[in-house]
């Protein structure tokens, strides 16, 4: 895949940002936990990094769809490094720190959406699914990276340093696909299209979406992600309540991103193109049982490989991926992917919020097995679902 050059850039601009992502992820969870002693808050800030694109990706996902995707992937990085650049300012107080990274994951929601639709004309037939893969995999150990060295760094350099060094990965994203990705005009509309409004483009991913079964179904799988991040959400609590520190919860965070590549790698290696929609159900299912042990708070070595086992299940996503983008339209795909991209993060923030919910009152190994429990119950009703799409196709 990487003798394609633009996806070379894209790849290697999402790689050192997606780290820097990482990093300042646990800087705020751990900053927020160590100021307030809250499992409750410290849920609060890390849902902060994913709830917002719900409104990101419903209004602003379909200026993909309007303007010529390189302005919006270099517009949005440039945003992102000037917001990060402000909450690492010594001084800043705690709660603008997280309105600023709610306008972080706002911005960050048309970039997705652009990126994830200029991604098929830059891979051919079935190079798509393979690039898919190995961003995939790139993306989680860039995860594994920053989740593993952040609660060192943050200890080393402090939490606003770290912040300083998620704005310069930004700026370098934004000079790499600048040099690297060439100019396309905006996606062609189809014959009978018009000049529709922005609001009837906001809408029409969504109307989409709403009236395909399949869709709807992959959106399913997709969005119990929600459930699968509750770890990391809890993870500073948890690793307290098991007697670990700051490392601990780098190494807790770091599990299921490594579990994740592994198992993502295995799948495309070893697994048929015409089998993998039939593995996504089993493996959905298979995601949500390691999790339930951890309600029997194992110690920090068994919850390290059993978060990595879960992680690994969830390589049913790339499929998912593959599947949801080739059934859509290229002049609506930025905004059906925006409705996709939004609702993920959404029910990520959400899952974190609950299970921060359920920690405050009961602790976070309880907030931890009842998420998988829920996630596993979840997977059986959409493969019942994703066999009635089957039958039909």
């Amino acid at each position: 895949m990487l003798r394609f050059p633009e996806f070379r850039v894209l790849w290697l601009a999402d790689a050192q940002s997606m780290a820097g992502d990482q990093l300042a992820r646990v800087a705020l969870s751990v900053l927020v936990f160590e100021r307030t002693a809250s499992a409750l808050l410290t849920a609060v800030t890390y849902a902060l990094t994913f709830l917002p694109a719900l409104i990101g990706g419903a209004l602003l996902a379909g200026l993909a769809d309007r303007m010529p995707r390189r302005r919006v992937l270099i517009a949005g990085d440039l945003m992102r490094a000037v917001l990060l650049a402000m909450m690492a300012i010594p001084g800043t107080s705690l709660w603008l720190v997280c309105a600023l990274l709610v306008l972080v994951v706002l911005v960050g929601s048309p970039f997705s959406a652009a990126e994830s639709a200029l991604l098929p004309e830059i891979l051919p037939g079935e190079t798509y699914i393979v690039g898919t893969g190995l961003r995939t995999i790139t993306n989680q150990l860039a995860q594994l990276g920053g989740f593993a060295f952040g609660g060192i760094a943050v200890a080393t350099i402090g939490a606003r340093a770290s912040l300083a060094i998620d704005a310069f990965t930004f700026a370098v994203s934004a000079l790499l696909i600048t040099l690297g990705v060439r100019r396309r005009p905006a996606p062609a509309r189809q014959s009978g299209d018009g000049e529709p409004s922005y609001l009837a483009s906001v809408t029409a991913g969504a109307k989409l979406v709403a009236k395909t079964p399949k869709l709807r179904t992959l959106l399913g799988f997709s969005w119990l992600l929600g459930l699968y991040v509750v770890p990391e959400g809890v993870a500073p609590p948890y690793a307290h309540s098991l007697g670990a520190g700051a490392a601990g919860v780098g190494l807790l965070m770091a599990a299921c991103p490594t579990g994740t590549a592994i198992g993502t790698y295995l799948f495309i290696r070893l697994v048929p193109s015409a089998s993998r929609p039939a593995w996504m159900p089993p493996l959905a299912i298979i995601g949500g049982l390691p999790l339930v042990v951890c309600w029997l708070r194992p110690g920090i070595a068994v919850s390290i490989v059993l978060w990595a086992i879960s992680g690994a299940a969830t390589a049913y996503q790339v499929q998912v991926v593959t599947e949801y983008i080739r059934a859509i339209p290229d002049n609506r795909r930025a905004q059906a992917v925006g409705v996709a991209a939004s609702g993920l993060l959404a029910a990520q923030g959400i899952g974190i919020l609950l299970g921060g919910i359920v920690a405050s009152r009961f602790g976070a190994a309880s907030a931890v097995g009842l998420a998988g429990g829920v996630a596993a119950g979840l997977a059986v009703w959409f493969t019942v679902l994703w066999a009635r799409v089957s039958s039909q196709s």
